[in-house]
């Protein structure tokens, strides 16, 4: 009986017309963010490619390395230009000095701005609205309307039990609208490798969760349709509903969950931040020169230049390591605020289903808030890294403001190598890392699908078929 009743919802889903021209969008749009992503992925790496090679060049006439200005660069993510979450807000490049605070400027919007307004066409986008419509549209008069149409009371004019009934109309559904995405997808899958996206086995495994993500958010939106066909009398009044449930989900509360976590918990902008810093930073400098000024020696020549570097180098030190410790304090007294009010955000937020997809696919694809930290906190071990390199070539590290630099008179000036500069390479969160970051949206989602599954079981054992 319960097979019977799956194949008569796949055929009367798939047979319809409706289900034709709704799947026939979402195929097409499917395929088209698969290659956009893919484009977007080429373009980016081909400007990442160019920047990388214009910071070695802009460092060949150099002659010293206490002299150079060198950048390094966050490469594009085989996975960002599918889930692009904060990858194109955030800076992409930082300039590095062996000492004092790291920047990261220059982010995909900044260049580009018309992006910022229209956004991108992602997975993300795609299952949020595409999907979860698609759901919607099949599946809010999936028991009213058969009610109106007659064909409800017909079938029951047969011994057909009502828990095998409504179990065979959320399986057959949930069949008939998903299975046939997974060839659009599958074909989305043959593109990336086809134009060049250079995806490891971890990025596969990643992109695999994350359409596992978006079908479990697809089946929240089917599943609570089938349950409002069944509490509401009408058809259109399940897809008002419906209507005004996505609505919620999907633009307002998301919105609401960050002005709630703003006004409730304070975070000091910037701008008062980089004040408190300039401040400090201008009494550390003028310590510094009130040192330099006290400054003797008993040795003339060479000698003295040689000691008077040494002290230069240790009253950099000493200056650096200051400003670093009170940066990494005000730093972490902002960082800490902001944690609080970003997990606020997010915990509310999590009411909405569409809010849960969003953070378990941004935090598998790696482009979630955390990439702002990772990338800081790689770049900052870089810099320990480049220290030690300018204090092995020159015995000193630049970036403290004051740059002293000693030749003897038969000294020929000789251009550096740039080239002998240790890479910086990114290093995206693994996939257990990944997965661990989204497994609260997931558990969350999953619950969901039980609720409104579950819920639509025992309504309908107790739905008038009148």
């Amino acid at each position: 009986m319960l097979k019977i009743i799956i194949e008569k919802e796949l055929k009367e889903i798939l047979g319809s017309t409706k289900f034709v021209f709704t799947f026939a969008v979402c195929s097409a749009l499917i395929l088209l963010t698969f290659y956009v992503g893919a484009k977007n992925y080429q373009i980016n790496k081909s400007q990442y490619d160019a920047s990388v090679e214009g910071n070695i060049r802009s460092m060949q006439n150099v002659t010293h390395w206490l002299m150079i200005q060198h950048k390094i660069f966050l490469p594009p993510l085989p996975l960002s230009s599918l889930v692009g979450g904060v990858s194109n807000d955030i800076g992409r490049n930082i300039s590095m000095a062996g000492t004092g605070e790291l920047t990261a400027a220059e982010s995909k919007y900044n260049e580009e701005p018309i992006y910022a307004v229209f956004r991108f066409l992602d997975l993300d986008f795609l299952f949020q609205i595409i999907l979860s419509l698609f759901a919607i549209l099949l599946t809010y008069d999936a028991v009213n309307g058969e009610k109106e149409r007659g064909t409800l009371a017909l079938a029951f004019a047969n011994p057909v039990p009502r828990d095998k009934y409504i179990l065979g109309k959320l399986i057959g559904s949930f069949a008939a609208l998903s299975i046939p995405l997974i060839i659009p997808i599958l074909l989305g899958f043959l593109i990336l490798p086809t134009m060049g996206v250079p995806m490891t086995g971890q990025e596969w495994l990643k992109l695999v969760f994350i359409i596992f993500t978006g079908f479990l958010y697809f089946g929240v939106f089917l599943c609570l349709s089938v349950f409002m066909s069944i509490v509401m009398k009408q058809s259109s009044g399940s897809f008002l509903m419906m209507l005004v449930i996505w609505i919620m989900s999907v633009v307002v509360l998301p919105r609401v969950s960050v002005i709630l976590a703003g006004r409730a918990v304070d975070v000091p902008s910037v701008d008062e931040v980089n004040s408190k810093k300039a401040k400090y930073n201008s009494q550390v400098y003028e310590d510094q020169f009130k040192k330099m000024a006290a400054f003797k020696t008993n040795v003339q020549g060479q000698a003295a230049f040689q000691e008077f570097q040494k002290f230069m180098g240790e009253l950099q030190d000493e200056s650096a390591q200051k400003m670093k410790e009170f940066t990494q304090k005000i730093n972490e007294e902002r960082s800490n605020r902001q944690a609080v009010q970003q997990n606020l955000a997010f915990n509310i937020s999590r009411i909405s289903p569409s809010a849960c997809f969003s953070l378990a696919a941004t935090n598998i694809a790696g482009t979630s808030l955390g990439l702002i930290n990772d990338f800081m906190e790689q770049a900052t071990a870089y810099q320990d890294v480049f220290k030690k390199f300018q204090e092995a070539k020159t015995g000193a590290a630049g970036g403290g403001g004051i740059v002293i630099i000693t030749r003897s008179n038969d000294e020929k000036e000789k251009n550096i190598d740039p080239k002998e500069l240790p890479q910086f390479k990114y290093n995206p969160p693994d996939f257990g890392k990944a997965l661990g970051k989204s497994i609260i949206d997931l558990v969350i989602l999953i619950v969901l699908n039980l609720v409104f599954f579950f819920g639509s079981f025992i309504a309908f054992l107790k739905y008038d078929l009148r």
